[in-house]
């Protein structure tokens, strides 16, 4: 029976505890570099003893961003500009991982101030693409890739791996969620192919395969992958969580080691009942039914509420997103709360009560 305060190893990587920290836009990086709200923004993450911090939504091109104020690792020069980051949490005892993404018909946009696209290249925007030229809501209709288009995306996706462990990165972690590109291929709701990348099951999920594999090759054995799916999409229709099973368990066989479970973000209209821990149950069923290790999310904000999902087996560690953001030292809060050992920083320790240092 897991505790959150337990570590975890994968391939080589011991994770210092299952508290983990979910990629979060920061919309802050400039023509695709991270700087110093970025350093801050993470670094104060390690200090709250977070296990693993996991790097926003990265575009693998500059065309992969989600928006002009996103960060992208492209080239080494910005890989480069994440190695303090890094060097700083490694040396308060965490680890850190990255989500490499593609926004296919979703990126163009202006980021934080006022989300919405941009139309022209003199504004710092890019014609979209997808798996088929079908707009989500009222944004402009992307451009069909073509298939030595996916080849070079796919080439772009392993590259990009490959200078995020060079850099020092300990997990990458692959975006194939809420609507962005990979999603955008194997929902039905937006892929409407008629090649080998559309159509049935297989097709659909052809370009994820394709990247795992290039990805999994492109890195050492001992990094762990990890893939972030949307497990439904929340829509008649769409993809499900039988879809999903299926899928991780094509994945299990490629060399991904956790899916990070979550859902929707492809139908700008899915009716989704949110709640406290509302995806967990999709991890759940990813662990029993493929034996991966799953994460689970999803307005996990108490102490109690994590530790009872690790318990009772319900996913193997929790990410947290927006209840870090309000409190960067929640995993300290957690073990005082349930009185479980963590490492303070030694800056820190007077504030600890003596019952959880270690």
């Amino acid at each position: 029976m897991a505790t959150l305060f337990d570590s975890l190893t994968i391939r080589d990587l011991t994770i210092p505890n299952r508290i983990w920290v979910s990629p979060m836009c920061q919309y802050s990086a400039t023509h695709g570099f991270v700087g110093e709200w970025h350093r801050i923004h993470l670094g104060a993450f390690a200090t709250g003893a977070a296990g693993l911090i996991m790097v926003e939504a990265t575009g693998v091109t500059p065309q992969g961003r989600i928006s002009i104020a996103c960060p992208s690792i492209e080239d080494n020069e910005h890989a480069a500009a994440f190695k303090s980051m890094i060097d700083f949490a490694h040396a308060q005892g965490s680890t850190m991982g990255i989500q490499l993404a593609h926004a296919g018909r979703k990126g163009s946009t202006t980021g934080l101030e006022s989300d919405h696209p941009i139309a022209t290249a003199s504004e710092g925007g890019w014609q979209t693409v997808s798996a088929s030229p079908i707009a989500f809501d009222t944004m402009p209709t992307p451009r069909e890739l073509t298939t030595a288009e996916i080849t070079e995306l796919t080439y772009a996706f392993a590259s990009a791996a490959k200078r995020a462990v060079a850099v020092g990165f300990d997990v990458i972690e692959i975006h194939a969620a809420h609507g962005y590109l990979l999603h955008q291929f194997y929902s039905p709701l937006s892929n409407h192919r008629s090649d080998e990348y559309g159509g049935s099951f297989d097709n659909r999920t052809r370009f994820l395969r394709e990247v795992v594999t290039a990805v999994r090759e492109a890195i050492p054995e001992g990094t762990p992958l990890f893939v972030r799916i949307s497990a439904s999409d929340w829509r008649d229709g769409g993809w499900t969580l039988m879809d999903s099973v299926e899928l991780c368990t094509q994945l299990k066989t490629l060399g991904v080691d956790l899916i990070d479970a979550s859902s929707g973000g492809n139908v700008h209209n899915a009716k989704i009942e949110v709640g406290p821990g509302y995806q967990v149950p999709f991890a759940t069923a990813i662990r029993a039914e493929t034996g991966l290790l799953t994460s689970a999310v999803g307005m996990i904000t108490e102490p109690e509420h994590a530790q009872y999902i690790l318990e009772t087996g319900e996913a193997d560690a929790v990410f947290l997103a927006r209840e870090m953001l309000r409190n960067p030292r929640w995993a300290l809060h957690a073990a005082e709360v349930l009185k479980g050992a963590i490492h303070w920083p030694a800056q820190y320790a007077r504030a600890a009560r003596t019952s959880v240092r270690k």
